[in-house]
Parts: structure tokens; C-alpha cells; sequence
């Protein structure tokens, strides 16, 4: 599906369509999470950050911990890029297309780092531990209202 200008010019896709609309509500001064050196990220890297009080009660019920940053207010877990695509996020967790921290003071601290060369936390599980931390049900269990 694409979406065509009036004056007949390149089709734009929904997924760049979805780019755009990200870069647009970008404000003050973004600053990526980096992928630590000698890690590869070939999926791409998105975040989700959680308020830091969740922070050690997700991270025992992950089966694999990937890349994980925090600062006083938040721990961001590294997450293959598109990991939000069909999922809601349970509040408060926060969804960041490409890494991106905003209005931070500065890169959040790297707290763990991986064995291997892959800097993600698995989405699925890591989407699970915070519906259960956040007493949310996961949006493929609830029930369908016509």
C-alpha cells in the first residue's frame, strides 16, 4: 500500500509513512543509545524504556538480557528495530524508534552487556515481563469488544 502525491510524484510506503511521523514528534535534544564496540545490531536497534522502580523486577523473568542502559529515572532495554509492529506497549513503558532517548541530559549507562556479538533483549519475552510487572494484560489475551 502507498500512498501517491496530487501531482503524481513517488509513492510513499505505510512504513516510511510511520518513519516520518516518528521523526516529526522528535523534540529537544535526542541522543542515541550506542551499540556497545564489538556488538553488531543487523535487525536494526529500537528501546523501550520502563520507569527505573520496574527496572529489577523485569529483569529476572527475562530468559535472555540483551544491552540494557538506565539512568535515575529509567532502564531502556535494546530491542531489534520494528518490535513495537502489532504490539501495544504497556503504560508506563515507553517505545523509542531507533534508540533514540529524548530530552535526556545525557546517554544513559550501559548496566549489562551481553555474551556474543547481539546487543538485543528478545521483544516477546521482555513485553510479557512488563505486562506482568504492570499487572497489564497482554493485548492478544483480552477480549474482543464488538
Amino acid at each position: 500500500m502507498g500512498v501517491r502525491a496530487a501531482s503524481g510524484g513517488r509513492a510513499l510506503s505505510l512504513d516510511t509513512l510511520v518513519r516520518l511521523e516518528r521523526g516529526l514528534k522528535a523534540s529537544g535534544t535526542p541522543r542515541r543509545l550506542p551499540v556497545p564496540d564489538g556488538m553488531t545490531a543487523p535487525l536494526g536497534c529500537d528501546a523501550v524504556a520502563v520507569p527505573a522502580r520496574f527496572g529489577p523486577l523485569v529483569l529476572p523473568r527475562l530468559p535472555r538480557v540483551g544491552c540494557v542502559y538506565a539512568d535515575e529515572a529509567h532502564w531502556w532495554w535494546l530491542v531489534p528495530s520494528d518490535s513495537d509492529y502489532a504490539l501495544e506497549w504497556p503504560a508506563p513503558a515507553h517505545y523509542a524508534a531507533g534508540a533514540v532517548v529524548p530530552d535526556a541530559p545525557a546517554v544513559p549507562g550501559l548496566i549489562h552487556k551481553p555474551d556474543g556479538t547481539l546487543p538485543y533483549t528478545p521483544p516477546i519475552p521482555l513485553y510479557l515481563a512488563l505486562c506482568r510487572v504492570t499487572g497489564t494484560t497482554p493485548t492478544w489475551s483480552r477480549p474482543l469488544i464488538a
